[in-house]
């Protein structure tokens, strides 16, 4: 009866986590894990929703330029990695500068995800699945949002959050993985941050508005909708090199 209860307590605790997360990286997060809970079952083979260029554009496999975002691998340690990523660093983001904006969070993933398309088709950058290279961007938008926050990596090495990704690429190359989905990922999410941050903070306009077909598809998909308001201020306080719009984390 102990274990009984004690089980019922830790799937309560988790769903009551689960459900609290915000809608969108919540979406993202349980789709990616269903892909690799498939893939162990052996209900698909990865190869079929891989992205590979020449049946995309010879055969029209077009499935493919979406579907490799949901696959961060098999069961292992780093798959754990990537999905606590998402639940921790994605959601930050998402209830932070994107608060009750979920169609420009939508946007940003779209347009993430549409600039890695783009720059797959550089060989040096050509990857079979990008869904780590998005995970990825959620991190680098993170470190550049909350530039002043206090991380620790495998509580060794603690730092501030505006040098975690380049921390994360680091600690990839020692342990012998390609540096080229971090790389694609900092390079998507640093153009994003400069388009819809930087550039207007610098006096310019902001180019990267969400265009409201995105609206439409969270108001049709019943996700809680505001339109945007009044913009975030930055933090003022902050260096240049660690400038990023004022928040606090809880905890």
């Amino acid at each position: 009866n102990v274990n009984f209860n004690h089980r019922c307590f830790c799937f309560c605790c988790c769903y009551r986590f689960y459900n609290s997360l915000p809608p969108i990286s919540k979406a993202y997060g349980t789709v990616c894990f269903l892909a690799t809970a498939a893939y162990q079952l052996g209900i698909y083979n990865p190869f079929h929703i891989a992205l590979i260029h020449e049946l995309v554009f010879s055969r029209f496999q077009l499935w493919r330029l979406f579907t490799n975002f949901f696959f961060l691998g098999p069961f292992s340690v780093n798959f754990a990695i990537r999905l606590l990523m998402i639940a921790r660093y994605g959601v930050q983001v998402e209830r932070g500068p994107f608060d009750r904006r979920p169609a420009d969070f939508l946007w940003m993933m779209f347009f993430g995800a549409f600039s890695m398309l783009i720059f797959s088709a550089i060989p040096w950058f050509r990857s079979p699945f990008l869904g780590v290279s998005l995970v990825f961007m959620l991190v680098y938008v993170w470190s550049r949002e909350f530039p002043n926050a206090k991380v620790n990596i495998y509580g060794l090495v603690a730092l501030r959050a505006f040098y975690l990704p380049w921390a994360m690429l680091a600690l990839d190359v020692i342990f012998g993985s390609s540096p080229m989905p971090d790389l694609l990922g900092i390079l998507a999410g640093h153009l994003h941050y400069f388009l819809t941050v930087l550039h207007p903070l610098a006096g310019g306009k902001n180019v990267l508005k969400t265009p409201n077909w995105v609206h439409k598809l969270v108001r049709r998909w019943g996700i809680a909708y505001h339109p945007t308001g009044q913009a975030v201020q930055p933090d003022r306080n902050a260096g240049t090199a660690f400038r990023g719009r004022s928040y606090r984390l809880s905890g």
